[in-house]
């Protein structure tokens, strides 16, 4: 049984060591726009029972769209906890964030003028995701990121009774 009224993701949530460094990353390389500037939370208790932050410490957020169907809440928090170190994708609690690209080679090309370290695409010849061309860079503050294509599909679309959801036909 699903959860009663779920419709679909409506964001994802991040935190940045520095939120201008995140504003201009997410704006001037990645095409963002910024929907709303939320400023700092101000109550204490949605610091440290919800946000699990310690009592003093200080957050602010913002939130963005980026291309269509996906919003990014984006935090700062000034805190005495040690950050530490973004757990690795193959790691519990590691992830990445996957963006749809038209042109994956344009992409990466825009991504190196801006100064982006990103390798060649990797194409996918077999398998279930045969079709597609994908390839991992990190935005400046460590979070993994993968462009990914696959204008013509993936192989286990066809006959398939359910597909991921796809940005080029979001009504699917």
């Amino acid at each position: 049984m699903s959860l009663p009224g779920l419709v679909g993701g409506e964001h994802v949530g991040l935190t940045v060591p520095d939120l201008e460094e995140a504003h201009r990353f997410l704006v001037d390389v990645l095409g963002a726009r910024m929907v709303f500037d939320g400023g700092a939370i101000g109550d204490p208790d949605v610091m440290t029972r919800v946000l699990g932050a310690q009592a003093g410490d200080r957050a602010r957020y913002r939130f963005y769209r980026l291309g269509i169907g996906l919003n990014l809440e984006v935090f700062e928090y000034e805190t005495a906890d040690d950050p530490g170190r973004h757990p690795g994708n193959h790691q519990a609690g590691g992830h990445h964030l996957a963006l749809y690209v038209e042109d994956i080679g344009a992409a990466v090309a825009h991504l190196r003028a801006h100064g982006v370290p990103v390798d060649d695409p990797e194409h996918i010849e077999d398998g279930p995701a045969a079709g597609s061309d994908w390839v991992y860079f990190r935005a400046p503050w460590g979070l993994q990121m993968e462009l990914v294509s696959y204008p013509g599909g993936k192989a286990y679309e066809k006959g398939a009774e359910v597909t991921l959801w796809n940005p080029r036909f979001p009504e699917r």
